[in-house]
């Protein structure tokens, strides 16, 4: 999304690595698989669930194949899907965060070490990029829903941190906590809006020309792997 959001400019989106429908499926598929297996079926009783559905609708999957995974995950012979998350360092020092989803931890970890080894960067320890990133909720408004003041005084009045525009929607920032307690006020007021959660870094950090045609590169072919769901990365890009 084009805008002068920090949090829009900073997040390498997915779209290319999403060219064929058939990946997108098959990512959105185990990811109602995991929602299912840790929190239930019930997508009233599972925000996690509630949001991958939202996902595979936005993707126009069918409901009948929403149904049919769902009802499939319950089943305690199909094969659990296990979220991981890898921390790198790119070239000149940006952090990089890969969440993925696996049913093969091996699989995915020499993938992480194949992405390394062929565009570079290093992988990294629990812990020492991920401190430097925040995982908020977001929430985009298209301009047309609502006035600004309207929207802004309806989202901190129910909770939410901050609020910023792009140059086509208003976006609601919230605690990873607080994300369904805001919807559900914007819900309330007939608003159209999309969801996500989204890990935000706290501080930039400068790439010359040449790392940051590596960081790309590299951040396009981790974006590639069949396991990957979701890249980000600290580089504050022009």
């Amino acid at each position: 999304m084009a805008g002068h959001s920090k949090w829009a400019n900073i997040k390498h989106k997915k779209g290319k690595a999403d060219a064929k429908r058939g990946k997108l499926f098959s990512r959105i598929m185990k990811e109602i698989i995991s929602a299912v297996k840790q929190g239930g079926p019930d997508p009233k009783a599972n925000p996690k669930l509630r949001l991958v559905i939202q996902k595979a609708k936005a993707a126009n999957i069918p409901n009948d194949n929403i149904d049919k995974n769902i009802k499939k995950a319950v089943s305690p012979d199909t094969d659990d899907f296990v979220e991981v998350i890898y921390e790198l360092y790119g070239h000149g020092g940006p952090g990089i965060i890969v969440e993925a989803m696996t049913d093969n931890k091996n699989r995915t970890a020499s993938d992480m070490r194949i992405a390394t080894n062929k565009r570079g960067g290093t992988i990294a320890s629990p812990g020492s990029v991920m401190y430097n990133f925040d995982r908020k909720g977001i929430i985009q408004v298209p301009k047309v829903e609502a006035e600004e003041e309207d929207l802004f005084n309806l989202a901190i009045e129910n909770g939410a941190e901050n609020f910023d525009t792009s140059d086509d929607s208003y976006i609601v920032i919230t605690g990873s906590t607080d994300l369904y307690a805001v919807k559900d006020a914007i819900d309330k007021a007939e608003l159209k809006n999309e969801e996500s959660l989204e890990m935000i870094p706290k501080t930039l950090v400068e790439c010359s020309g040449e790392d940051l045609e590596k960081n790309m590169a590299l951040i396009e072919w981790l974006e590639e792997l069949d396991d990957v769901d979701s890249v980000y990365h600290n580089i504050d890009l022009p």
